[in-house]
């Protein structure tokens, strides 16, 4: 019964995640792109994020696969799932391997600057290959510089929050021990 109540309370804290994500999601939406058509910050990345730093890949890449489908559901803009989901797969799959394999000697902010310059060079590789028009290939070091930004915001952000949220809460949250070797990210 103990395994039922912390898969339960995982399952309650990844929907919270979700949900987060997406009501990030809907309100950045609401304002204008940035300095490109379609650019935007990507504060939705914060909560898939977040749950890769507490859980693993697994439900990070499951946050980010519902929150593209019903963002681009309710955003009413379904031909842009396949870039948002592309995009959003590659840059949480390069999260993943720097997280498990070189983090601490890299930091969070590191991390998530990565993710979003790949996040942005996915979708304008998408674009290209859907609209068979290379000539965007002209905005990846816009895409790149948008990256370094809102991936700097985003793991900025996700730093403060495990900074100043009692690590008792994501020990509850997660239902695990934190050791004092495992130390969340600052």
């Amino acid at each position: 019964m103990k395994n039922g109540k912390y898969a339960a309370k995982k399952i309650a804290v990844l929907a919270i995640f979700t949900a987060l994500s997406l009501i990030a999601f809907i309100i950045e939406n609401q304002f204008p792109p940035m300095f490109i058509p379609g650019a935007r910050m990507g504060l939705a990345n914060i909560f898939s994020f977040a749950a890769l730093i507490m859980f693993s890949p697994v439900e990070a890449l499951a946050i980010v696969a519902i929150r593209t489908g019903l963002g681009a559901i309710f955003a009413g803009n379904v031909s842009a799932l396949l870039y948002s989901f592309t995009g959003g797969v590659v840059s949480m799959s390069v999260s993943s391997v720097l997280m498990y394999t070189v983090y601490p000697r890299v930091s969070v902010m590191s991390v998530s600057v990565l993710a979003a310059v790949s996040h942005n060079v996915t979708q304008n590789i998408v674009f290209v290959i859907l609209s068979g028009t290379a000539l965007t290939f002209g905005y990846m070091p816009y895409l790149v510089l948008l990256g370094v930004l809102s991936g700097a915001i985003v793991g900025g952000v996700t730093m403060l929050i495990f900074k100043k949220v009692p690590k008792s809460v994501f020990e509850r949250a997660s239902g695990t021990k934190i050791k004092k070797e495992e130390k969340l990210p600052e």
